[in-house]
């Protein structure tokens, strides 16, 4: 399987952060697997944001869960990170990845860089 980010690198302060990752070699509908948006700021850390089921269930992280929202296009085998409200502290490289779970993920994207500045 192959995972592709694609987005802006560049956002402003208070806009809407908007990725989307392209899969290849699997279906996003495939049984037992969730799809992720995990993220790295610089000198911290991985976090995990959120992923949606095979089933199309979403699940997020408690931290961000008011300004995050993931959905899939299934004739694209895309899904999509919207991240709203962002600040310079949201700057990070995006990842999606697949995984079994919410803390284990098996197969990765190249990751993003995505900076919040005006």
């Amino acid at each position: 399987v192959q995972l592709q980010e694609s987005g802006p690198g560049l956002v402003k302060p208070s806009q809407t952060l908007s990725l989307a990752c392209t899969v290849s070699g699997d279906s996003i509908t495939t049984n037992y697997y969730l799809w992720s948006w995990i993220r790295q700021p610089p000198g911290k850390g991985l976090e995990w944001m959120g992923a949606i089921a095979y089933s199309g269930s979403t699940y997020y992280n408690p931290s961000h869960e008011s300004r995050t929202s993931i959905s899939r296009d299934t004739s694209k085998n895309q899904f999509t990170l919207q991240l709203s409200a962002v600040t310079p502290e949201d700057t990070a490289v995006y990842y999606c990845a697949r995984g079994t779970n919410v803390h284990t993920w098996g197969s990765w994207g190249q990751g993003t860089q995505v900076t919040v500045s005006s």
